[in-house]
């Protein structure tokens, strides 16, 4: 099975060709949604983060930039930074260097004058890297290509039911087609981490992935909080998971049966194929942002409540198990799940039918988060600001 999408210098292959605005911390990122709105063909996020953090904290949102602009989606990237925050441009441009060698440059605003002369600069910029990947032609590749994050969002128990199962087909497909499949969420592993780590390739990735779930609830009991305090949500209650451990027997089976292949830190850039876990936050936008900047082309995200989560750099496909969430949200959701409960098609079926949406959205057909213009946001944190 094969799709059109774009070469990248790097090697990698794209199936959008925007353009990056990239923020280098939030005193920078009014100015790029104001360069990014002059500009056709490009994107930008709202980063909160860049400064006023410690170390680890800095490292997340370093990964995540420098991931954002080696994303075979983006064209090239023009960095902008106010030039005294903590993430400073010659930090962030080696970052990134240090990940892709496609098209790259940055303004300061503190040195380019301000504002205005900040904002005149980068739209040049733009505007001629905007032209240059208007002259690239989609090319024809193999799926094994591809890297698909998969994500659950507002779960309720169709989701463990029908949604994430399909996933799961899909993802055991991608797999057999030599592509990669990320599982993600690891607070949402949390009582099928045994399960999990069952199917580990090696003792390694085993234990690696028992250490990411226990490390996450030690993080939290040291400032003495609990995650079940805040997971479930008061929305997967209400639409009837009423334990942290229901959702993760549901949460897992986007996962398909496959071998785990290797367990990457948040944001880090995926190099393995086949089946691998990332360790991000239950928390959508910014478990979505860590499996965009570790190289995903597409994300498949489930949700049985409903949500219009998006993403500026890779379309997000939404599926539902719920066919009452999705003749309600219809707007929002692209994969109708539910069959799959009502005997009306087996899980093979829909898991093949959501793999031809794949690559007709690799090809690009625009999803519903995209044609909305859904780009929200968020990056992990591990304390405070200071």
């Amino acid at each position: 099975m094969n799709f059109y999408g774009y070469r990248r210098p790097d090697g990698r292959v794209g199936v959008r060709n925007h353009v990056l605005i990239l923020p280098a911390s939030v005193c920078a990122s009014d100015t790029t949604r104001i360069i990014s709105q002059q500009v056709t063909g490009s994107v930008t996020f709202n980063n909160q983060n860049g400064c006023s953090q410690v170390p680890p904290d800095q490292e997340l949102t370093m990964d995540v930039m420098a991931g954002f602009a080696a994303n075979p989606n983006i064209y090239g990237t023009v960095v902008v930074s106010l030039g005294c925050e903590n993430c400073q441009m010659d930090l962030v441009v080696d970052a990134i260097k240090v990940r892709t060698n496609k098209p790259l440059k940055s303004v300061i605003i503190q040195e380019a004058g301000g504002t205005l002369k900040a904002i005149e600069q980068a739209v040049r910029y733009a505007k001629e890297m905007v032209q240059e990947a208007s002259l690239l032609r989609r090319e024809e590749f193999p799926i094994s290509e591809l890297i698909v994050g998969t994500e659950c969002g507002g779960s309720d128990p169709t989701s463990g039911l029908a949604a994430n199962p399909v996933v799961g087909e899909l993802s055991d497909r991608m797999v057999d087609l030599g592509g990669t499949s990320i599982l993600s969420e690891t607070t949402e592993f949390i009582g099928a981490e045994h399960i999990l780590a069952k199917r580990g390739k090696n003792e390694e990735v085993r234990q690696r992935i028992l250490d990411i779930v226990h490390r996450y609830e030690k993080a939290l009991q040291l400032v003495g909080e609990e995650v079940r305090e805040g997971n479930p949500s008061p929305g997967n209650k209400a639409g009837g998971i009423t334990t942290l451990e229901e959702k993760p027997l549901g949460c897992i089976h986007k996962g398909g049966h496959r071998v785990i292949n290797a367990v990457y830190d948040y944001a880090k850039q995926v190099e393995e194929k086949g089946l691998v876990i990332m360790d991000t936050p239950g928390n959508d936008p910014s478990s979505v942002a860590a499996m965009v900047a570790g190289g995903a082309q597409v994300i498949v995200f489930t949700t049985g409540r409903g949500t219009p989560t998006g993403n500026p750099i890779s379309p997000v496909i939404k599926i539902t198990g719920n066919k009452l969430t999705y003749a309600a949200m219809e707007d929002n959701i692209d994969f109708d799940a539910s069959p799959a409960i009502y005997g009306e098609k087996t899980l093979g079926e829909l898991g093949d039918e959501l793999l031809q949406m794949v690559v007709d959205t690799a090809n690009g057909k625009q999803t519903k988060a995209e044609s909305l213009g859904y780009t929200e946001i968020a990056i992990a944190r591990v304390c405070n600001y200071v």
